[in-house]
């Protein structure tokens, strides 16, 4: 499979909530950059994000458009992020089922026939505004 069409598998399991699917499709030393906070390597600290993710948050990702370049290793996409803040998150504003639509990109390559980097990209400030309302 390319890059780009595990890439599209692996948000298509994003939008239908189907985490073992994601999981299924990462390197076991993915590397996860997520727009705020430290990087995290490997499966089992991706899993518990996705876990925490699932609990604070509904997402569905819609507009998608999928980058690719020559070498089929790296994919970009630009996507919007259609959500509802169920449950507060950290020190963010208090979660009341606010609904936000936020856009978004990432940054994904692939080894060896998975996803072994994710990069996400978001305005926090446009966020807390949405939410804050």
């Amino acid at each position: 499979m390319s890059a780009l069409a595990i890439v599209k598998q692996y948000y298509q399991y994003f939008n239908q909530r189907n985490w073992e699917g994601m999981l299924s499709l990462l390197h076991k030393d993915i590397k996860h950059e997520a727009n705020q906070g430290e990087t995290r390597v490997g499966i089992d600290l991706f899993k518990e994000f996705l876990a925490h993710m699932d609990t604070c948050y509904e997402e569905t990702l819609t507009d998608m458009v999928f980058f690719s370049e020559p070498a089929d290793t790296r994919v970009a996409v630009e996507f919007t992020v259609n959500g509802i803040y169920k449950s507060t998150d950290g020190d963010l504003p208090e979660a009341k089922g606010q609904q936000y639509i936020l856009p978004a990109g990432a940054f994904l390559e692939v080894k060896e026939g998975k996803v072994a980097r994710v990069t996400t990209y978001y305005n926090l400030s446009l966020w807390m505004d949405l939410v804050s309302k």
